[in-house]
């Protein structure tokens, strides 16, 4: 077996050479190392300026975002230029080329994190929509609670939280409930055939503007849509606060009133009504299309079962006997 010849005093000279290498070093990483934290204090004092100046634009999230932004870009600038104080023999050209090819390969791997982040980014700029509103996207309505660089939270009427990726939202149609300060609403009510269009209408259109929380700017109107089989159609119309909570209530209000006010008025709201029919198929004018009655007979009498027929027959046949 082959023995390993080991050299103490190599070794010794190898950790000497690094250790005179340390020391000649110091002073740059000393440098490095205020370079770093004057960037580290640079980065956080220019974060908090930007998202204060976003504040008093009231632009919260986009504050947040973009001094975080800023932040870390700074941070990683300070970090590059302490790199090659401590080493001299690297460039500024050669990290950023480094950068650039890891660049790309983090964008394959995190392709999903980037693209929401850029969504997030451009939600943020263009602003349609804001912390606050109340949306609909992706099948989910609610109010928006908080906007992020990878997602939008928004909570639910019902009290739960949904988080919805940013390019989802930015590339998929999104409903701004509340982008307006009015919003309408609209119902259809049946009316009786044979009551008077004028006076229905009227009468709806008075009672909805006595509602609490109505608009009288547009006022509410009616409008006939339908001549049904049971019922004469208006769609009344009206307009309320943008608002969920506002809109949902006075819609039932709205619909209670009307409701009461048409009653009493005499106003017939006709439910949809069937007739049906039923006669026995085995009449004694079963197939005589002269005699065979179709629903209810139009004179005389209805005309007995054929079962009777022949029962009366064998009866007469009996008799004569």
């Amino acid at each position: 077996m082959e023995e390993v010849d080991a050299n103490p005093g190599l070794i010794f000279d190898q950790i000497d050479g690094w250790l005179d290498g340390l020391f000649r070093l110091l002073p740059n990483i000393a440098v490095a190392l205020v370079v770093l934290v004057l960037f580290w204090f640079l980065a956080k004092w220019i974060g908090g300026l930007i998202r204060r100046m976003a504040m008093r634009r009231d632009r919260d999230s986009l504050g947040e975002v973009g001094g975080s932004l800023v932040r870390w870009g700074l941070v990683v600038v300070g970090f590059m230029l302490a790199v090659t104080i401590v080493a001299p023999t690297i460039s500024p050209g050669d990290l950023i080329a480094g950068l650039g090819v890891s660049s790309v390969a983090i964008g394959f791997a995190f392709k999903d994190i980037l693209q929401n982040m850029l969504a997030g980014v451009l939600i943020l700029l263009r602003q349609p929509f804001e912390v606050g509103d109340q949306i609909v996207s992706g099948g989910h309505e609610g109010t928006v609670e908080k906007i992020e660089t990878r997602a939008t939270f928004i909570t639910t009427y019902d009290g739960r939280r949904v988080v919805i990726p940013n390019a989802d939202i930015y590339t998929d149609s999104v409903v701004v409930n509340t982008a307006f300060e009015t919003r309408r609403s609209e119902y259809d009510i049946g009316i009786g055939c044979s009551d008077d269009w004028d006076k229905a209408r009227r009468l709806m259109e008075e009672t909805c503007a006595g509602v609490d929380g109505v608009e009288s700017d547009p006022a509410p109107e009616t409008i006939p849509i339908e001549l049904g089989d049971s019922a004469n159609v208006v769609r009344l119309r009206w307009w309320t606060k943008s608002d969920r909570a506002s809109q949902i209530h006075v819609f039932g209000t709205v619909l209670q009133e009307v409701y009461k006010a048409l009653d009493a008025d005499g106003i017939d709201m006709p439910y949809p009504t069937q007739v049906h029919l039923f006669h026995d198929q085995t009449e004694e004018t079963d197939g005589d299309r002269t005699k065979q009655r179709e629903g209810w007979p139009a004179s005389g009498d209805d005309p007995r079962p054929a079962r009777e027929a022949d029962r009366k027959a064998r009866k007469s046949g009996g008799d004569a006997d």
